[in-house]
């Protein structure tokens, strides 16, 4: 039976407790389902010929030994099969293939197979953050078939792309615009025809990245503001064209702009991808309600909610089996590659504690002790307000080596290698900061050590190097010019660094700094660093 017909023949507490009272299990009962869907994905996946090749003659009895034999996985452990799409090779036969890109500057993409039993469980924890969404206490929800959502997402065969398909197949909700009429459209184009049908048909949902749902609210303003179309909106509904008049008189009287929440009354929102934390108040301030954080990935698939207080995540028992890098043991492995950081299960997680998650894809999956490369921090282990016996948590960011701007691009030591090799400035050295501005929006800020002998004013090399490399980062990394299309940001900042302060602080420290995401304070050290009057050898010559 499809969602959309048990909404309609169900008891709204019976509905709830199918797809929701995973909330209500008490740790012991999220274990057991996580063990017995982890010891048939081991038994499935050890079968295989991907994890013979992985277990090299290997075979585990139980998930302790499971753990003991197979090392933790990234993506280039599986490249060379799955880039090729051999379903041969697989647990379990996919029905789709999802990609996403990989590394930019090294990699084109990442593709992760989908089997039908993973696209059933993805299809019912998406209706759980549906009825989530909508709920601001437990067992109260309020989505319909007949709802509508603005379309604000990538379509397949990137990971996004699914939820169109997840609801095609188990509610009607409607599209605005249509999956099929808005897949052949841009960016630009896609906002301005969901408004307009959203101007006739009322918008109940909206659901994308965080930073994309923000730029997307801000043009429904302006867009708002404008009278094109007035006369159509007024043949096809007097009423919500009344409503509109109405709202731009009371904000001409209160002396404000527009917002979205003076025209439409959302039911949902929600918000996937990073960065969402530095969005979420303005979003709840344009939509008078505030987005629920959803946690979803190409090879994780849809892994976790927040509720209907929206203050944390909780992981779904039967999407993937968890394992947890503390952050110390991270950071060892950040610093020698050789070394094999410990993971704990998630009933072993420690309230305050920060995390890189390691998850095995069950139904069939392809990915075993893989790192995905997001970090969480548990907030706490029971949560006695909303009587939630798991453990609750919050999403921190990406893993230290890796900079993810809006959840647009990753930057990686290697991406800004090919762009400092492929622009051909004298940069000798560098080091690469996640930052946030005074309204708490993320950038990439570089801090350059230019070669002595390209001397040029400060101030003109800041905007060459700035202009230069923004051009080759969007040569190198095909997202990072999205950054610009949808979010119409160039979040590069640049910082020239003395010549010869590296090595001066190499030369007085045991150690180099990180390339990507240093401490902050060995940042500030280095900025004090070539304020001081110092001389230092580089090249045979001395600089001071």
């Amino acid at each position: 039976m499809k969602f959309e017909d048990k909404l309609k023949a169900r008891s709204r507490e019976d509905v709830w407790n199918e797809y929701c009272g995973f909330l209500d299990l008490s740790m012991d009962e999220f274990v057991q389902i996580q063990n017995r869907l982890m010891e048939e994905q081991i038994a499935l996946w050890s079968r295989s010929p991907l994890g013979k090749k992985i277990l090299k003659g290997s075979t585990p009895k139980n998930i302790k030994e499971f753990r003991g034999l197979v090392p933790l996985t990234s993506y280039d452990d599986y490249a060379s099969d799955l880039l090729q799409k051999k379903s041969e090779l697989l647990p379990d036969e996919p029905v789709l293939w999802i990609q996403t890109t990989w590394e930019g500057g090294k990699h084109p993409i990442k593709v992760a197979p989908y089997t039908e039993s993973m696209l059933d469980t993805f299809k019912r924890n998406v209706c759980a953050c549906l009825l989530l969404g909508t709920s601001t206490k437990r067992g109260d929800f309020k989505a319909r078939s007949t709802d509508t959502i603005l379309y604000g997402l990538a379509p397949l065969p990137y990971a996004t792309g699914l939820l169109p398909l997840a609801f095609e197949e188990e509610i009607g909700i409607e599209f605005l615009p249509p999956v099929k009429d808005a897949v052949k459209m841009s960016f630009s184009t896609r906002n301005k025809v969901g408004f307009k049908l959203g101007l006739s048909k009322g918008i109940d949902y909206f659901f994308g990245l965080g930073s994309v749902t923000y730029y997307v609210s801000l043009s429904l303003g302006k867009m708002s503001s404008g009278g094109g179309g007035a006369i159509s909106l007024l043949k096809k509904s007097p009423l919500r064209f009344a409503k509109i008049v109405l709202a731009k008189c009371k904000c001409i009287k209160e002396g404000r702009e527009l917002k979205p929440k003076d025209i439409f009354k959302l039911k949902g929102f929600m918000v996937a991808g990073t960065d969402n934390a530095c969005y979420k108040d303005d979003l709840e301030e344009l939509w008078g309600i505030r987005p629920m954080e959803i946690f979803a990935g190409t090879e994780p698939t849809c892994i976790g909610t927040e509720t209907w207080s929206r203050n944390g995540l909780y992981f779904f028992p039967d999407a993937c089996f968890y394992e947890f890098i503390p952050s110390d043991e991270m950071e060892k492995n950040l610093a020698d590659s050789s070394y094999q950081p410990r993971t704990v299960l998630i009933n072993e997680v420690e309230e305050g504690m920060s995390y890189e998650l390691v998850i095995s894809v069950l139904k069939g999956g392809a990915f075993m002790r893989y790192r995905v490369g997001d970090m969480y921090q548990c907030i706490d282990l029971k949560n006695k307000d909303e009587n939630i016996k798991l453990p609750r948590f919050k999403y921190l960011d990406r893993v230290p080596n890796v900079i993810d701007i809006g959840g647009v691009t990753r930057i990686t030591e290697n991406s800004i290698d090919q762009v400092v090799k492929l622009s051909g400035l004298k940069i000798t050295n560098y080091i690469a900061k996640k930052e946030f501005n005074h309204n708490n929006r993320p950038y990439l800020h570089l801090y350059v050590e230019m070669d002595p002998h390209a001397q040029i004013t400060q101030a003109i090399s800041i905007e060459i190097l700035r202009e230069q490399l923004s051009i080759y980062f969007k040569y190198v990394d095909q997202d990072y010019q999205d950054l610009k299309k949808i979010l119409g940001i160039d979040p590069l900042k640049i910082t020239i660094i003395k010549a010869g302060t590296f090595a001066y602080y190499e030369k007085n420290h045991s150690h180099k700094i990180k390339k990507i995401n240093p401490p902050t304070l060995e940042i500030n050290e280095l900025l004090t660093i070539q304020d001081q009057d110092y001389r230092v050898e580089m090249g045979g010559r001395l600089y001071e």
